[in-house]
């Protein structure tokens, strides 16, 4: 099914926002795309952040999420519009909290979060059933991150 984005995450900062900085309005996959835009941001604002300022990055950016994701929800009409992906830049970015530096991570990363987040393996697929408004809609995949967060310290611990 085609994304239907619609034109107010350009003229209203709270849905730009939401819609991941305008990369949930991609036709299809939004979530995918919308990961894809959280990768830049690490690369570029968060990874070299120490371990306490990342997690306080990744407590505020979860906090303004909840805002982000239920108002623009709620404007939409639209419980979780596929378009609202700043939960999939959480996502990612909770996945790469203390990941080692490098491509292979940065990549494996993206791979395990969208395998995650698509997959819904429970309880996130409970949640995202059972858990609604600006919370739900962030939650699950802020699960989704922890769990792809744990594998990728399992695999760059005990593999790589």
């Amino acid at each position: 099914m085609a994304n239907s984005a619609p034109a107010s995450i350009w003229r209203n900062p709270i849905h730009f926002l939401a819609f991941g900085l305008g990369s949930g309005a991609a036709p299809k996959a939004p979530g995918t795309f919308g990961t894809l835009a959280a990768v830049p941001l690490y690369l570029w604002l968060l990874q070299d952040l120490s371990n306490i300022e990342y997690l306080i990055m990744l407590v505020v950016t979860s906090l303004v999420g909840i805002y982000l994701c239920g108002k623009t929800s709620k404007d939409l009409g639209v419980h979780d519009h596929s378009g609202i992906v700043w939960d999939e830049f959480v996502g990612y970015w909770i996945t790469m909290w203390l990941a080692p530096a490098g491509w292979m991570y940065i990549v494996l990363g993206f791979v395990l979060f969208r395998l995650f987040d698509i997959l819904k393996p429970w309880p996130i697929s409970w949640i995202d059933k059972h858990v609604h408004g600006g919370f739900g809609i962030m939650f699950d995949d802020i699960l989704a991150g922890v769990m792809s967060l744990v594998v990728l310290q399992a695999l760059a611990n005990f593999v790589f």
